[in-house]
């Protein structure tokens, strides 16, 4: 049995998280079989690219029921990036609904009539953690560690209790969230170092209890 299910929806950047997670040494699959997803003792929404196009794709592959019951069952569910954006109802991104296993929704950056009007979008790059609440898979890593963001949009949750980390960008945003088994990172931990990889070894231990 495999130990990580990392769901192929056509979002994009599988392989570098799959790489990262072996690197860890902790086994993990692409897949979109629904089977194999159900038989894994964790799981990863990755994602990178627009919301519609990627949602539409999860449901047209009947994956949506099978990431309920993952998380339902008490497995430890991860989502990065997009794949966190749909975890909750809406995004200002598009028109279609999220999977809305998290109360809140998306927005877009939006620096109009502030002294930040320059500022770039996407936000492109390294920034840092301010831990709210610290969950399992921050073990080991420091208020302000530095995590690399590429995104144009960001999660607010309607439940303040499920925001682990903030980012200030400008704005201050909601930069990771935690409920339970339920894991999600708007950073890359792929891309960041062996910080971003402590956190996918930390993921992994959790599967493997």
């Amino acid at each position: 049995m495999m130990s990580i299910a990392i769901i192929d929806y056509g979002a994009g950047n599988l392989r570098s998280v799959q790489k990262a997670f072996q690197q860890v040494g902790v086994p993990a699959e692409i897949t979109k079989d629904k089977s194999a997803i159900h038989g894994a003792k964790g799981v990863v929404l990755p994602g990178v690219g627009s919301f519609d196009a990627a949602i539409n794709e999860l449901r047209s592959l009947n994956l949506e029921g099978v990431i309920e019951e993952a998380i339902a069952l008490g497995k430890p569910f991860l989502g990065i990036c997009l794949g966190l954006q749909h975890l909750f109802e809406s995004s200002e991104e598009g028109k279609q609904k999220g999977l809305a296993l998290l109360p809140g929704k998306v927005v877009k950056f939006n620096f109009t009539g502030t002294p930040w009007s320059n500022q770039s979008i996407p936000h492109m790059g390294w920034n840092r953690l301010r831990f709210k609440h610290r969950p399992p898979i921050f073990d080991g890593i420091e208020e302000g560690a530095m995590m690399y963001f590429a995104h144009s949009y960001y999660v607010v949750p309607k439940d303040e209790m499920t925001v682990a980390t903030r980012t200030d960008y400008g704005v201050e945003f909601v930069s990771a969230v935690w409920k339970e088994n339920l894991f999600g990172l708007q950073f890359h931990p792929e891309k960041s170092g062996e910080k971003g990889l402590l956190i996918l070894r930390n993921f992994g231990k959790l599967c493997l209890k």
